[in-house]
């Protein structure tokens, strides 16, 4: 802990504090502001799994002409948006600028946070704790990612076209697209966190590799619970998408939580 810090008084350090959080929140409306005037831009990229010529769906037609099997290219689709609100198309926008505008401003944030803490750490502190948001914050976006190119187009092409009767047209409100979206966005985001939160529980103690190694069948029946509700869709395709890489990840967390246990001893 440095001199400077150490005789600062507890108002001194809430009054950096305030200048820090002033300084983020104007750091993201910044960004929100730009994500606002562009927003052709924002809802094209934010539509765009909506649409039958996605990226996932061409790379599947692709894969199908390599090898042979037409079945794995996708049918094409259309899907059209309605609005039954008044003002349910301004907010929308200012609830998908408000979001853009934290992925913007995150890594600032995360600077901003750490210059906060880093003082109150020791050396050997300061080195883990800086890879550690490192990894939570490329985990948190790997997660994302999985969502918006994998498990959303695949649930939302299977839930928008789905019909109990012919007579009956599916037309999406533009609210439950975005609520869905980010929901889904932020619920994958958080698994991936799996590992680092593996991390914090093995450095107070309360579970072991061995623990984990023991109760790995149980784990499994949970990732496929979760799974199964972030999926709603009915193929068990997009449920294994989803629960592989969550299990991979507990099984990382195996490792983590052994080499931890050992440091700790």
């Amino acid at each position: 802990m440095s001199e400077s810090n150490s005789v600062m008084s507890f108002w001194e350090h809430v009054e950096v504090f305030r200048k820090l959080l002033f300084r983020c929140l104007a750091v993201w409306i910044v960004f929100a502001i730009g994500a606002f005037c562009f927003k052709d831009y924002v809802f094209d990229i934010v539509f765009a799994p909506s649409k039958s010529d996605f990226i996932l769906y061409r790379g599947m037609c692709y894969l199908a002409s390599v090898i042979g099997v037409n079945r794995l290219c996708p049918d094409d689709f259309s899907v059209s948006f309605i609005n039954t609100e008044l003002a349910s198309q301004f907010m929308v926008h200012l609830q998908m600028a408000a979001c853009v505008g934290v992925v913007f401003a995150l890594p600032y944030l995360i600077f901003e946070l750490y210059g906060f803490i880093s003082p109150a750490l020791y050396e050997n502190e300061k080195k883990y704790s800086f890879k550690l948001i490192f990894f939570s914050f490329l985990l948190f976006f790997t997660g994302v990612l999985l969502n918006y190119f994998i498990i959303f187009p695949f649930s939302f092409r299977f839930l928008s076209t789905y019909q109990v009767n012919e007579s009956v047209v599916n037309q999406i409100a533009l609210s439950s697209y975005t609520s869905t979206f980010l929901l889904l966005s932020l619920l994958l985001g958080l698994l991936f966190e799996i590992p680092i939160l593996a991390f914090f529980l093995a450095k107070l103690g309360l579970i072991t590799d061995t623990m984990l190694r023991k109760y790995r069948r149980h784990a499994m029946v949970v990732i496929c619970i979760l799974a199964a509700i972030i999926t709603p869709t009915a193929d068990i395709f997009t449920l294994l998408l989803v629960a592989c890489p969550i299990f991979l990840l507990y099984e990382a967390s195996i490792l983590i939580v052994g080499k931890t246990t050992k440091i700790i001893k």
